[in-house]
């Protein structure tokens, strides 16, 4: 009743705070019986159907998507429809929990519906389809946008600009920021960020550092993404020198840097063996009181491996697992590799007993080495019991051939490896 009375009076902020309230205290058992009490008070109390719109709101805020989806349905068997706002805040926690493809589905059903749709709408479905690599169908909605009655805003050319990005189209990225301006519209940092980062990660650093400057000319100033962005791309290059001087700048210019800025530096001084000077940015993480994470073990440990002290770097790696994060693919590929270049075939084994707990297969190259290296040492027995364990465990990289490995290898004859 206190719910009927307040959407009556459109005090829904007030509606929305009482039943957040209730759910969260969970003094209801059945969030699903919610819409019937309310349903059986409706007329008693002559209230407003926008009642039962702050119930689908407050589900899809709290992203209780099964009562929200109810709540939908049961709404439209009653005639009653949610408003574009709370059709909005379903959209967007959808896209929050990366279901774009449910999001694009509800879309439809809000046009069955004759649900008409706002600007922030079609931003939304236009973020849809960039993230499921659909850009056509993105660039359609921004073309009908007109003829709909809205005009696109400058979220709905930065969607389609990091969607275009993200795929590494980038020339098509630069024709919707010109697209943008032509039509009044001011690039923004998170435009420019979108395409220094686009350019970054196709290694095309000097149309980075360009973007970079046309951003600082328009009076645009670089935030810590901005800058973060371009030290990692100088850093994954082994420029760490110009990874340094950005990182000068930023600290100039009052931007805070983050863990993931001194992540970034340390990577591109490990890349570069430059091991003694990534400790001592290490040791002021401390000082800053930022808490050493994946990445920054990551960077350290590539940074022994280039300079081949394996036995260092798996040390660094158990550090990590002790730390309580985990290693990904790339980091024990690339401790394999350096105990094969060292010749230490044991410790790659153990290695490649940690990648099996955790269900990684190895790449197929390094693979064929650690076995070519085992059986040259004699160790023909080791390789069957790795393969065996691969294969028991469906670990078999693509691109390894179990059975050339084998024979030979029991043979004694010489190997014949595909890579």
């Amino acid at each position: 009743m206190i719910l009927h009375i307040l959407t009556k009076y459109r005090k829904f902020k007030s509606a929305e705070s009482i039943l957040r309230k209730v759910l969260v205290s969970g003094s209801i058992d059945l969030p699903s019986k919610l819409f019937e009490a309310i349903l059986y008070s409706y007329r008693l109390c002559d209230s407003s159907p926008r009642v039962f719109d702050s119930l689908f709101k407050t589900f899809a805020h709290m992203k209780k998507f099964r009562n929200a989806t109810n709540t939908f349905c049961q709404m439209k068997d009653y005639g009653f429809f949610p408003t574009v706002e709370s059709c909005n805040a379903y959209l967007s926690s959808l896209l929050d929990l990366h279901r774009a493809d449910i999001a694009l589905v509800f879309y439809r059903e809000m046009q069955r519906c004759r649900i008409s749709p706002n600007v922030y709408t079609l931003n939304m479905v236009i973020s849809a389809y960039c993230k499921l690599g659909k850009l056509e169908n993105a660039v359609e909605v921004l073309e009908k946008m007109d003829s709909m009655g809205f005009s696109p805003t400058v979220v709905s050319y930065n969607t389609l600009i990091a969607g275009h990005c993200d795929k590494g189209l980038l020339s098509s990225a630069l024709k919707f920021k010109n697209l943008m301006a032509k039509n009044g519209l001011h690039p923004s940092v998170v435009t420019f960020n979108s395409l220094i980062d686009g350019f970054c990660k196709e290694g095309k650093l000097k149309e980075a550092n360009r973007i970079f400057s046309e951003m600082k000319a328009v009076n645009v100033a670089p935030d810590t993404v901005t800058y973060n962005t371009l030290i990692k791309g100088y850093s994954q290059e082994g420029n760490s020198e110009m990874g340094n001087r950005l990182f000068e700048e930023m600290s100039r210019n009052q931007v805070n840097a983050t863990i993931v800025t001194y992540n970034a530096l340390i990577l591109g001084l490990c890349r570069e063996g430059k091991t003694k000077k990534a400790a001592h940015l290490v040791k002021e993480l401390d000082r800053k009181r930022f808490v050493p994470n994946a990445s920054t073990f990551s960077a350290l440990i590539e940074g022994q491996c280039v300079r081949k002290n394996s036995d260092h770097a798996f040390k660094l790696c158990k550090s990590m697992i002790r730390s309580g994060y985990h290693p990904d693919e790339h980091t024990f590929n690339m401790l394999i590799s350096c105990f094969c270049n060292n010749r230490d075939f044991d410790g790659a084994v153990e290695v490649l007993k940690e990648m099996f707990e955790r269900s990684f297969a190895l790449d197929s190259s390094i693979l064929s080495d650690l076995c070519l290296g085992l059986c040259r040492c004699r160790n023909e027995k080791m390789v069957k019991l790795l393969c065996s364990e691969m294969e028991a465990r469906r670990l078999i990289p693509q691109g390894f051939d179990m059975a050339k490995i084998l024979s030979p290898c029991s043979s004694g004859r010489k190997l014949n490896i595909r890579k």
